[in-house]
């Protein structure tokens, strides 16, 4: 028998992408452009939605919570990872890996969240916009926000205690850049099935039923758009979606993919899988500002005006 504290604590190594070592580099590069895009992106948007009284709206709010989010989820993981590109292998403390792995994911069922949020504002403005004040207003979206996210940290909370009753009496190296839930629960030397199922089913679960609630929000707001009288308002309308539907699909495709991709891609090569699990958590919070700032007019006209003060006049 040996004692379960001696094993559980210690120093992980985070060894980058298996395979593709000699390429850290070059790899690096990109992900550094994309990061800084994510946070000046991401930054811009926020400020413009803190300054601009025209902005302070239900539907930007939720937009700024999503921003902030997508800052939290890539600053979890891109740094770390950028340090193993340019520094070879590193090492991460156990605390310090259950920190990574409870903010990444805790970000993505967040933004799963927030998603819903926006889909169901969207829904209330087009469906029902002579009473869109009345049904959203202050009180109600700040009870949204604050049950999105108790909601969020009550579903991965469990996740980090399961991790830390863990011994690990073997090796301490991951193969990837990143501490996730599975990939370190996979280095101990007990049973964790209990890992496997929680880690698979409360999330997959929670956020299927998130996808499906989305999905029924815009059938609705589609069915409201086509009775539409004006062609100008139906353009407008699907315009305002059509940024939605971009960030929801841009969301949940590699998030599927990197979920399923651990309980069943089995034939997956690790390499590509850990490659696409790291653009997962860069990709769309750069893509978002960039899909919203254009999409939506009212955004734009604030970041021309910011960027170009002189020319706009």
């Amino acid at each position: 028998m040996y004692n379960l504290s001696s094993y559980s604590t210690g120093d992980f190594t985070l060894l980058g992408i298996p395979g593709l070592e000699q390429y850290h580099v070059w790899i690096s590069i990109p992900f550094c452009f994309i990061y800084l895009v994510a946070i000046v992106g991401n930054s811009i948007l926020l400020y413009l939605i803190a300054v601009e009284r025209s902005l302070h709206a239900p539907m930007f709010f939720f937009l700024s919570m999503l921003a902030i989010t997508d800052v939290i989820l890539s600053t979890t993981c891109v740094p770390k990872s950028l340090t193993v590109f340019w520094l070879g292998p590193q090492k991460i403390s156990f605390p310090g890996c259950l920190t990574q792995l409870f903010f990444l994911h805790y970000s993505f069922v967040l933004d799963s969240a927030i998603l819903l949020a926006m889909a169901f504002d969207r829904y209330v403005a087009i469906c029902f916009p002579l009473r869109y004040a009345a049904i959203l207003t202050s009180r109600t979206t700040l009870r949204i926000v604050v049950g999105i996210s108790f909601r969020s940290f009550c579903i991965f909370a469990p996740c980090v205690f399961l991790v830390n009753r863990l011994p690990f009496c073997g090796t301490r190296i991951i193969p990837h850049t990143y501490c996730e839930h599975i990939g370190v629960a996979r280095l101990a030397c007990a049973d964790i099935s209990i890992n496997i199922w929680y880690g698979f089913c409360v999330p997959i679960m929670t956020v299927i039923s998130d996808v499906i609630l989305i999905a029924v929000s815009y059938t609705l707001i589609l069915c409201a758009v086509f009775r539409l009288p004006s062609r100008d308002a139906r353009q407008k309308a699907l315009g305002t979606c059509g940024s939605h539907v971009c960030v929801i699909l841009m969301f949940y495709i590699p998030a599927f993919f990197s979920i399923l991709a651990h309980r069943f891609g089995h034939n997956v090569p690790r390499t590509f899988h850990i490659l696409f699990a790291n653009l997962y958590v860069v990709i769309p919070p750069a893509l978002n500002p960039i899909i919203y700032g254009v999409k939506t007019k009212s955004i734009w006209d604030k970041v021309v005006l910011l960027l170009f003060p002189h020319g706009t006049q």
